[in-house]
């Protein structure tokens, strides 16, 4: 048996009937934190480029995807197997440079090659792309995320009154240092953590509220999120 599959059976077991209780209760909800934890863990083992730890921490970001896999395939929506077809379908088709007859001789070009590919395979299943919030990694960490949402709306100076409370943003800002916005942004999380609340989620939440008002008010079409 590969290496593979004993791990997939391994986390078969944890979630059997009479498993692990703590694996049993979670949810790809629940799960998403640890997906974050262990991905920050991974790239602090990359910048230090600490290869012993980077195998162990590559198997903690492992882990996660069979564990959704495996969540997945109890629901009969999909399994391990589907993940890993998938994605490597999804390699030979963006690299008809390598895998086909087209051609690539860089980087730029390689690159060109995958975002028309991939611009055809959206095309294909009918999907289309917010015009307003195009290129913004939707699934960067919260924060980051909000952050990003801001610039766009500042730089391109889209329509966001009565979305977002920019008298109540400007007056955060007047004034505000590192100390302060540090202080002020631990209080909220500590206090989200008190009520039980999870403040990833909520920012998450409240950036896909901001970006729908605007795109509806712009005439866009909403993003297709993974």
């Amino acid at each position: 048996m590969s290496a593979i599959d004993e791990l997939r059976r391994t986390m078969a077991r944890l979630r059997a009937p009479d498993g692990c209780p703590w694996d049993r209760e979670q949810t790809h909800q629940t799960l998403a934190r640890c997906l974050i934890d262990e991905c920050s863990e991974l790239l602090d083992t990359i910048d230090r480029n600490d290869l012993p730890h980077m195998r162990e921490e590559l198997g903690d970001v492992l882990i996660q995807v069979v564990f959704h896999a495996q969540l997945a395939a109890e629901r009969g929506d999909f399994d391990f197997d589907d993940v890993a077809r998938e994605i490597n379908e999804k390699l030979i088709r963006r690299h008809p440079h390598v895998f086909g007859d087209g051609r690539a001789d860089n980087s730029a070009q390689v690159i060109e090659v995958w975002e028309k590919v991939k611009a055809t395979e959206k095309a294909a299943a009918g999907k289309t792309e917010s015009a307003v919030f195009k290129k913004l990694p939707p699934r960067l960490p919260a924060l980051m995320f909000a952050e990003e949402v801001a610039k766009r709306i500042e730089k391109q100076s889209l329509p966001a009154d009565g979305i977002v409370d920019g008298a109540g943003v400007a007056r955060l800002a007047a004034g505000l240092t590192e100390a302060a916005a540090g202080r002020q942004l631990y209080e909220l999380a500590a206090a989200c953590r008190q009520r039980g609340l999870d403040p990833e989620s909520a920012l998450r939440k409240e950036c896909d509220r901001v970006m729908g008002g605007i795109e509806a008010r712009v005439g866009a079409v909403a993003p297709n999120r993974p």
